[in-house]
């Protein structure tokens, strides 16, 4: 596995879980208790997994000449 390639996954699974963790901070947002941070954490999850997706689409762009192996 290329280093071009190991930073794609790499990236897609940390957007996945950024997200993740945004849901999760909104879901807690909503519950009958929620905590102090819990908006915070959702927003920032899903502000940081957009932001992670436009660095990938950058990346991709920057590096379109060379190949995945």
């Amino acid at each position: 596995m290329s280093l071009k390639a190991f930073h794609v996954l790499f990236i897609t699974i940390s957007s996945a879980m950024a997200f993740g963790c945004g849901v999760w901070g909104i879901r807690n947002h909503l519950s009958p208790v929620p905590g102090p941070f819990d908006l915070w954490l959702g927003v920032g999850g899903l502000l940081a997994g957009v932001g992670l997706i436009v660095y990938e689409i950058r990346f991709l762009k920057k590096t379109k000449g060379q190949s995945y192996l």
